[in-house]
């Protein structure tokens, strides 16, 4: 007569067999993928990802801070040359013209300044995130 601790540890074997995997020929090891205690890898992977797009969308609110600096330059710059050619040059035909490019980047001004402050809240959300 057999041993029922034998039976037993023979049900409980192919119970496991059944539930996982077998291993890969070539290597000897099962599916990582497949194996319960692998998940580790895909949340290292999606936090290596979290970083680097948090590191890039950096980069871009760094861009958009330095295009909303030589935006301002550029209205100073045109407030200038208004007042030089109005009032040294006196040549009120270009002033219009002038008045018009300020109005311009006035306008990009407010609308730059307002990205770079949702794109802020977005990079601090994501600094919060990861």
């Amino acid at each position: 007569m057999s041993d029922p601790r034998n039976t037993a540890h023979n049900k409980k074997v192919k119970q496991e067999k059944a539930h996982h995997p077998p291993a890969h020929p070539e290597t000897g090891a099962a599916n990582a993928a497949e194996m319960p205690g692998a998940a580790p890898e895909p949340v290292l992977t999606k936090l290596a990802h979290d970083q680097e797009d948090l590191q890039k969308s950096v980069t871009v609110l760094s861009k958009l801070k330095e295009m909303e600096f030589h935006s301002r330059a550029n209205m100073e710059t045109l407030a200038k040359l208004t007042l030089t050619i109005e009032d040294e040059l006196k040549q009120k035909e270009f002033s219009d013209g002038i008045g018009a490019l300020y109005s311009t980047q006035d306008g990009f001004q407010a609308k730059i300044t307002a990205l770079i402050e949702t794109y802020q809240a977005k990079c601090e959300s994501m600094k919060e995130a990861a």
